[in-house]
């Protein structure tokens, strides 16, 4: 019979307390790690939503300034986290603005200032410089912006930049691919049509559903 067997409750007690005595505080530890654990992980998740909530309602200050034409517009732009979404999407609010007032060396400024990982973001960022850079007579840099470009609205930009330096062969050839990825229902379509027959294309009719 095993040993285990022979003993009463009394000494499975003993031994029970004894394990607890050598053993308990490394346990109640454990427990006391793993509490704060959890802890930490909530506390660590209501910073990172504080901290979410409150570069929204920066963002919202921001763009309130720039609809505003607040002077402060550009201090609160910059006073978004350098690289996150808020402060990239303000910038270009900003320098939207910026061009509608006639100041275009300062919205060129503000484009080129704006870091973010976002490619989407980026390639707007590329198109809108590249459209000033146009108008600053710097096609060539403006075409190497959108040399790559794989949407509609950067493959127009760059048949402007390839009509600015005055080829027709190429402009014609990028906007009819601008043409082939836009949607038929886009308003956009019929400024574009304008700018293919410019150079001596044909748009090509939208296919009929049957």
């Amino acid at each position: 019979m095993a040993i285990d067997d022979l003993l009463d409750e009394h000494e499975q007690s003993e031994r029970v307390l004894q394990w607890l005595r050598n053993n308990g505080a490394g346990l109640i530890g454990g427990i006391a790690l793993g509490l704060a654990a959890i802890g930490g992980w909530k506390w660590w998740d209501q910073r990172h939503e504080q901290a979410r909530m409150g570069m929204a309602t920066q963002y919202q200050a921001a763009i309130d300034a720039i609809d505003a034409k607040d002077k402060t517009a550009d201090a609160k732009v910059k006073a978004l986290e350098e690289g996150s979404s808020y402060r990239a999407l303000a910038a270009l609010e900003l320098a939207r603005s910026q061009v509608e007032a006639n100041q275009n060396d300062a919205a060129l400024a503000t484009l080129q200032g704006i870091k973010t990982e976002d490619p989407a973001i980026r390639q707007i960022i590329q198109q809108r410089t590249a459209r000033l850079l146009i108008e600053k007579k710097q096609a060539d840099a403006a075409l190497k912006l959108v040399a790559d470009a794989d949407t509609a609205a950067g493959i127009e930009v760059r048949g402007d930049a390839h009509l600015a330096l005055g080829q027709k062969d190429q402009a014609r050839t990028a906007y009819a691919e601008a043409m082939a990825k836009l949607d038929v229902a886009s308003p956009h379509r019929r400024l574009l049509e304008l700018k293919l027959t410019e150079v001596g294309g044909t748009p090509a009719k939208p296919e009929a559903k049957s």
